[in-house]
C-alpha cells in the first residue's frame, strides 16, 4: 500500500550495516559497526588513498606503454614507402600525385605532413618528401607550410638506415634567386635524423639564378616548376622515380 502523504515508511537497517555518526562535540566522524562506535584510523585512510592513487598512476603508465608498443609494432610492419608533402597553392600536392602514379613500388597515399604524428615517419621502409618554397630569402622556415613547424621534431627522430628522397616546388622565373630553397631545409633535417639521402639531380636542365638546394654541384632532390615548366613535370618525375628506386627507395 502507498504511504500516506507527508510520512515515510520505516526502513529496516541491519545491525551489521556501517553507518557514519558524527559527534556533536567534535569533528571526528565515527562508524557504527554492530551497534558499537569506532573511529577510523586516519593513517590507514591516507595510506589507502595513496595506494589507490599509485595503482591508478601505474595502470595509466602501463596502458600508455602498451599503446606505444602496439604503435611501434604496427609501424614496424609497414613495408611501403611513405609519401609526404605540404603545400600553399596546391603545386606540391600535384607533384606528389604525379610521384604516387609514377613510382613503381608500394607507396602510401600522398599525405600532408601536418596531418600526422611526425614520429610515424620512423615506421616506413623509406620516405619521399616534398616542400614548396614560399618564404624566399629566409635562412629557416622557408617553406611557409606545416614543414616549418615540424623541422626541429624531425631532427630528433631516428631515421637510421632509411633512404629518403626530397622534391620541391619553386618559381624559377619570378624567384630565380631562391629556386626551391626549402628543399635543402627538409633535406638537412632528414639527414640530421640519420637518413641516407638519395635523389640528387643535375641542375643543367634548369634555368635559375641561385638555390640553397645545390649541394656539391647538384640539387639535393627533384626541383619542379609548376608555374613555368609544368609541361616538363611528368617526364621529370618519371625519370626521378626510376632513379631513386635504383638508389634503394623501396
Amino acid at each position: 500500500r502507498r504511504p500516506r502523504k507527508g510520512k515515510r515508511e520505516p526502513v529496516e537497517r541491519s545491525a551489521s550495516i556501517k553507518q557514519p555518526y558524527r559527534s556533536a562535540t567534535t569533528s571526528v566522524c565515527y562508524v557504527r559497526i554492530h551497534n558499537r562506535l569506532f573511529e577510523p584510523n586516519s593513517n590507514a585512510t591516507m595510506n589507502a588513498r595513496f595506494l589507490t592513487k599509485t595503482q591508478f598512476t601505474g595502470a595509466r603508465l602501463a596502458i600508455k606503454a602498451a599503446q606505444r608498443t602496439r604503435s611501434n609494432m604496427r609501424m614496424a610492419a609497414r613495408s611501403e614507402v611513405g609519401l609526404f608533402f605540404s603545400t600553399s597553392t596546391g603545386n606540391t600536392e600535384a607533384a606528389a600525385d604525379w610521384i604516387s602514379q609514377k613510382f613503381g613500388g608500394d607507396i602510401s597515399d600522398p599525405t600532408d605532413i601536418g596531418e600526422i604524428d611526425v614520429s610515424d615517419l620512423e615506421g616506413y621502409s623509406a620516405l619521399i618528401v616534398g616542400a614548396p618554397t614560399w618564404n624566399t630569402g629566409a635562412d629557416e622556415g622557408r617553406s611557409g607550410t606545416a614543414w616549418d613547424e615540424v623541422i626541429d621534431e624531425i631532427k630528433d627522430l631516428d631515421l637510421s638506415g632509411k633512404k629518403v628522397a626530397v622534391f620541391g616546388c619553386g618559381d624559377s622565373s619570378s624567384y630565380g634567386d631562391y629556386f626551391c630553397d626549402a628543399m635543402e631545409e627538409v633535406y638537412s633535417a632528414m639527414k640530421e635524423a640519420g637518413a641516407t639521402m638519395v635523389g640528387s639531380v643535375d641542375p643543367s636542365g634548369y634555368d635559375f639564378a641561385e638555390s640553397k638546394s645545390i649541394i656539391d654541384g647538384k640539387f639535393c632532390g627533384l626541383p619542379l616548376d609548376e608555374d613555368n615548366e609544368s609541361d616538363m613535370t611528368e617526364d621529370r618525375v618519371e625519370a626521378w622515380c626510376k632513379q631513386i628506386a635504383g638508389e634503394g627507395v623501396a
